[in-house]
């Protein structure tokens, strides 16, 4: 398996650049092909509003939300043409709740979706639920690129959150072209429980010896806490190691107690500092 079809998501935010730049890198390590999409959110404004707006103002409005989706897919031909690799650009409007319908609807002939970390500090970037909401529709395997951007060559020290999950198993197959390269995958599990309804009798090694047989070098490590959440002590590991490719299950509990609890998902996308591969 390899990733053949890439789709990153293009939009208005200073961080697409760097984003960009992470999915020419990819297409150049995979020899993949390139899919940019635009998805331009509809204006929306109340019935009452709209009923007073002119003919013209509204032409200008669309008028200047093509310009600007325009000057977004320029510059991705332009990047790829500096990297020399061609590409394909498409572009889409959608209403903000249904951007994460449109997302998965092109997403889901990709191998790979990249898709941009919400940045609390740019007002083009969009609001957090259209990644979350994305995730869950996919089909597909998606990787998140922080705002601040990818680190060199990431993938080459990779951290698998391995929690047994089904999620978790979909992850690892998802992830085996970066962790092919890698130069080490260091397999993280929080609080494992052992037997046949938890991570087995030795958490985290069938999982190795699964990785081992692909010819991918992995370590397990255990942390047992009640101090501190998951998701934190993912993101201190992270940190500790140089990690610079988190690889995990997204939402393994019900949407409705992730919504109560918060989730380790939702703190890892607003908290990331390197890429997560996730996949539901």
């Amino acid at each position: 398996m390899t990733y053949k079809n890439l789709l990153v998501q293009l939009d208005s935010t200073k961080a697409c650049e760097k984003r960009v730049a992470a999915a020419l890198e990819l297409a150049d390590r995979f020899d993949a092909h390139l899919v940019g999409l635009y998805v331009s959110p509809e204006l929306s404004v109340p019935a009452f509003i709209e009923a007073h707006l002119s003919e013209e103002l509204r032409r200008v409005q669309v008028e200047m939300r093509g310009e600007r989706v325009e000057a977004v897919i320029t510059r991705f031909e332009e990047a790829a043409q500096r990297f020399g690799r061609t590409v394909e650009s498409r572009r889409a409007s959608a209403f903000i709740d249904d951007i994460p319908d449109v997302l998965a609807l092109h997403g889901r002939y990709s191998d790979l979706v990249i898709l941009g970390q919400h940045d609390p500090e740019d007002e083009e970037s969009l609001p957090p639920s259209v990644v979350e909401q994305a995730l869950l529709g996919l089909g597909r395997p998606a990787l998140l690129i922080p705002y601040i951007g990818a680190p060199e060559n990431f993938g080459s020290q990779i951290m698998l959150a391995w929690d047994a999950s089904r999620e978790a198993a979909r992850a690892v197959t998802d992830a085996l072209p970066f962790m092919r390269r890698a130069e080490l995958v260091r397999i993280i599990s929080v609080n494992p429980k052992r037997g046949i309804f938890g991570h087995g009798e030795t958490p985290g090694s069938d999982v190795a010896l699964s990785l081992a047989r692909h010819g991918v070098k992995a370590e397990v490590q255990h942390v047992v806490t009640d101090e501190l959440e998951v998701a934190d002590v993912l993101l201190s590991r992270a940190a500790d190691y140089g990690t610079n490719l988190i690889v995990l299950g997204a939402y393994a509990h019900s949407r409705l107690r992730d919504l109560i609890l918060g989730g380790v998902t939702r703190t890892l996308l607003r908290h990331m500092t390197v890429p997560l591969l996730m996949t539901h």
